[in-house]
């Protein structure tokens, strides 16, 4: 992805948020409060934010106008049907029903759609995706290719579908105890890795065969259709827009969080083109989340995310934010670090187990560096690892994913270059210094989702944990 020539974002600064820089001495007490975990971190206490690019994004002009347009109705807001029109034009499904996030609509989903015994095949699992359908009584079944758990491989599309394992789930447990497949666009927990729409087609294919639907996990589905559009063979001619219509056309169903795509503070939707589902999910929003034309969400919200919408399949928009991505990517791999290649959409996510070796993996290694980046610089990072991974629910063994990461996710048209030349220096002193890095481990796990909430202390240098 590399440009020929200088580029700059297609927007201007109007509005700034100052930062504040703290000591070393601050940021070792505030990591020590926070049990080593970012998530726990006080947003005050830190320099740039790379946690997440969930809700961070800075919104436009045109969106902060159109919270000053919110008919907070209770019902039939206008702003709902003006979000329903967005996702009809730029998506293409016929039914939306509005949540607060992208959980609450996975949540509603699940409940309609699977039942106790189900198997629901995905390409890589996401974490509140994956509880969800487990909640509802399924079991996620990962249907990824190999490439996408070798971080050192360069294949272009990491999201794709193993058509043929899929074929052996479906032949192993029956098409009728698949209630869908769950695609995501693009695979997060992968390091935010494509799939090729070659590669949907042929799934589309194939499940239409055997009469399973796909659902469509697509927080990210721009910066997927942006990839596609660079990368590969006939999409080079044409818009994001285009692709990304394209794309949900292949699916059924959807689960949207607008946080990150859509360019909104806060809200998701849930869409099918299947009436009885949306019958059924009209009825169940009123239970979980509000009324089925709010959804959880004011009417500025909805305002908010029909005007993101349009926005983030714009060209110049995603060219840029993906460019700020591979920015800093490329100051990463020319200084020696090691991550995921090829870089993702949204992020970049080192690779811990190359970057502490010498950790083994029940030591945490992602954990015990992104709390230690923070430490050295005030950059907050995410771990992806096995504490994200979680446990058998079954038999309480910790999962051991083979991918052990640190996601470095960056906000939309929130940070300059000049923060990801920070950053880049930030993670190369960590790693000029990695062999002093010491694991942790862990002194409070909560019942779900532990990478939220779960506290950690360091391990002392020779301990018996660090074998």
């Amino acid at each position: 992805m590399a440009r020929s020539s200088a580029w700059a974002e297609p927007f201007k600064i109007k509005m700034v948020e100052p930062l504040t820089m703290t000591t070393r001495e601050q940021r070792e007490k505030a990591m020590e409060e926070a049990g080593y975990n970012t998530f726990l971190l006080k947003s005050e206490d830190v320099y740039i934010d790379l946690l997440t690019d969930s809700g961070t994004s800075a919104m436009s002009d045109r969106q902060w106008a159109g919270l000053m347009l919110g008919d907070e109705a209770y019902a039939g807001s206008r702003n709902y049907y003006h979000l329903e029109d967005a996702v009809k034009r730029y998506y293409g499904y016929k039914h939306l029903v509005p949540t607060h996030q992208g959980r609450g609509a996975e949540n509603i989903l699940s409940r309609i759609l699977i039942k106790p015994g189900d198997i629901v095949p995905g390409n890589m699992y996401f974490t509140t995706t994956k509880l969800h359908q487990e909640l509802a009584g399924g079991t996620f079944v990962d249907i990824i290719i190999d490439e996408a758990q070798d971080p050192r491989s360069n294949f272009p599309f990491k999201g794709n579908v193993d058509l043929a394992k899929l074929e052996r789930v479906i032949g192993e447990h029956g098409a009728e105890k698949i209630p869908y497949v769950s695609i995501a666009t693009t695979v997060n927990m992968a390091g935010g890795q494509p799939i090729a729409l070659a590669n949907l087609k042929a799934l589309r294919a194939l499940t239409a065969r055997h009469g399973i639907r796909i659902i469509h996990d697509m927080t990210r589905v721009a910066e997927n259709a942006y990839m596609i559009q660079q990368l590969e063979d006939g999409q080079g001619g044409r818009s994001v827009a285009e692709i990304v219509k394209e794309i949900c056309s292949l699916t059924d169903g959807a689960t949207m969080s607008a946080k990150k795509d859509a360019l909104v503070n806060i809200g998701g939707f849930m869409a099918t083109n299947e009436w009885e589902v949306f019958e059924e999910a009209r009825n169940m929003v009123v239970v979980y989340e509000g009324l089925h034309t709010y959804g959880g969400l004011a009417g500025r919200d909805m305002e908010a995310m029909a005007i993101g919408i349009e926005e983030s399949v714009q060209d110049d928009h995603i060219r840029a934010r993906v460019g700020q991505v591979f920015y800093l990517g490329q100051k990463l791999i020319d200084l020696g670090i090691p991550i995921v290649r090829p870089m993702g959409t949204h992020g970049i996510f080192l690779d811990a187990k190359a970057f502490l070796p010498h950790l083994p993996q029940t030591s945490f290694p992602a954990q015990a560096l992104a709390a230690e980046l923070y430490m050295e610089s005030g950059v907050r990072a995410m771990e992806r690892g096995i504490v994200s991974a979680g446990r058998d629910k079954t038999t309480g063994e910790e999962y051991r994913p083979e991918l052990e990461l640190v996601r470095l996710t960056i906000p939309r048209r929130v940070y300059t270059q000049a923060h990801m030349d920070v950053v880049a220096q930030s993670v190369q002193r960590v790693h000029e210094r990695r062999d002093r890095i010491t694991g942790l481990r862990m002194i409070y796990e909560p019942r779900y989702l532990r990478f939220f909430q779960a506290r950690f202390e360091p391990i002392e240098p020779g301990a018996a944990d660090q074998r």
